[in-house]
This record gives structure tokens, C-alpha cells and sequence, in this order.
């Protein structure tokens, strides 16, 4: 049986889930964002902000990433914010900032005191006692820096899941097994497939007359699928 990709997309909503990523090596602060858009999927977006221990920092959006590089200071007045929220008991397990609740977030903290926190809600619309995490949220969404450049990565995390895209699909001719794909992720170097899409915009494949949504998510220096 398939399913429509707004079914998939509504139903991934419903369960409250983001990105499962896989560990990103030396991160301390990530920040995943749900991309609530037609015809995307949102756990194969890279996360919309990482900080790592050497202060390079990585923006992605729904398949482009930038990076640069943060001095001290800059990075340091980040992880002292996400240590007053910790101090101030704001990081917990789930918080709701009201209305939208198709907006979610999932904002961990990997450095000391371990926090994974998921977000729903309009940071706009946060009540007075959850601005100050609000205020970090949004500041990490519009995140910008005078040495963000384009950034692409080596490899990706190849997967596949039924359902059914607008227009037609392709035949799959990667150098990976579609059943293995099927059953979990899989490592795909960039240049074996580097006119399909990526990030949250899906590609159609049929195969064995079954119509499949297949994703590559980027994949960030020493990350695995």
C-alpha cells in the first residue's frame, strides 16, 4: 500500500518527532527545525544550527548548509545563554511556546548538562516565563555571521520510504541496493548522486511497480547515517 507525501508529513506531525540525526561529532549546541512545507520531508533536513567545541558553526536550510567560524567571545556568549536556561529549569524535555503547534523544534545541548528539549509553537506567542528560551530559538533560526560560506558536504544518508510524489519517478540507478535502502540509511558519497534532490526536497522512484519518496540528507563532518 502507499501513502500520499502530505499523509507521511501529517502523520510525522502527529507523533511529534523531528529529525532523528545521527551524532554529530564535537557538537555542543544543535538546534533541528521542522520544515512544515508541501512536497518536502522534514527529518531529512540538515539541522538549521550546530555549534561545535572548535566554534565552527553549520546553518542549514531545507537542503543548503553554510559555515564559518565563531571568535571565543561569540561562541562563549552563546553557551552562557543555554547555561542560564539551565540554570533558570527551561530545558526541559518538552516545552510548548502556544499557538502553532506545527512548529516544532528540538534544541540539544551536548556540552556538560546534556538537555534534549522539543520545542512546538510560535516563539512569537511565547508567555513571559519561556521569552528567554523563545529569544534563543529565534535568534538561532535567523542565525547570520560574517563568515558563513556555502558549504557541501562529502556524503549523504541515502533513505527511502513508500509513497507517492506529483509528476512521474525515476529508475533507480545508484550503486546501493534499494532493499538495503528500504531497511535503513545508507552512506552515499555526493558525486554518485549529484542531480538528485537533497535536504527536505524528495525524489520519486518507482521499483517492482511500487512508487517510493527517497531522501539524502546531508551529512556534516564525521556524522553517520
Amino acid at each position: 500500500m502507499t501513502r500520499t507525501l502530505s499523509a507521511l508529513a501529517l502523520a510525522a506531525l502527529a507523533a511529534g518527532t523531528l529529525a532523528e540525526a545521527g551524532e554529530i561529532p564535537d557538537a555542543t549546541i544543535v538546534l533541528e527545525a521542522a520544515i512544515n512545507l508541501p512536497g518536502t520531508i522534514p527529518d531529512a533536513a540538515p539541522p538549521r544550527f550546530v555549534l561545535r567545541r572548535d566554534r565552527t558553526v553549520f546553518i542549514g536550510g531545507s537542503e543548503a548548509i553554510w559555515a564559518g567560524q565563531l571568535s571565543k567571545g561569540e561562541a562563549k556568549g552563546i553557551e552562557n545563554r543555554v547555561k542560564q536556561l539551565r540554570k533558570a529549569g527551561l530545558l526541559n524535555p518538552t516545552v510548548s511556546f502556544g499557538d502553532d503547534a506545527t512548529k516544532r523544534y528540538r534544541l540539544r545541548v551536548l556540552k556538560g548538562d546534556v538537555r534534549d528539549v522539543v520545542i512546538s509553537g510560535d516563539p512569537g506567542t511565547a508567555p513571559p516565563a519561556l521569552r528567554s528560551l523563545a529569544s534563543l530559538v529565534t535568534d538561532l533560526l535567523n542565525f547570520d555571521h560574517p563568515s558563513l560560506r556555502p558549504w557541501a558536504p562529502d556524503t549523504y544518508a541515502l533513505s527511502a520510504r513508500e509513497g507517492v510524489l506529483l509528476g512521474g519517478c525515476r529508475e533507480w540507478l545508484l550503486p546501493v541496493p534499494f532493499e538495503d535502502v528500504l531497511a535503513a540509511p545508507r552512506s552515499l558519497a555526493a558525486d554518485d548522486a549529484d542531480r538528485w534532490p537533497s535536504g527536505a526536497n524528495p525524489a520519486s522512484v518507482c521499483y517492482r511497480g511500487e512508487h517510493y519518496v527517497v531522501t539524502r540528507r546531508p551529512l556534516l563532518p564525521g556524522e553517520q547515517p
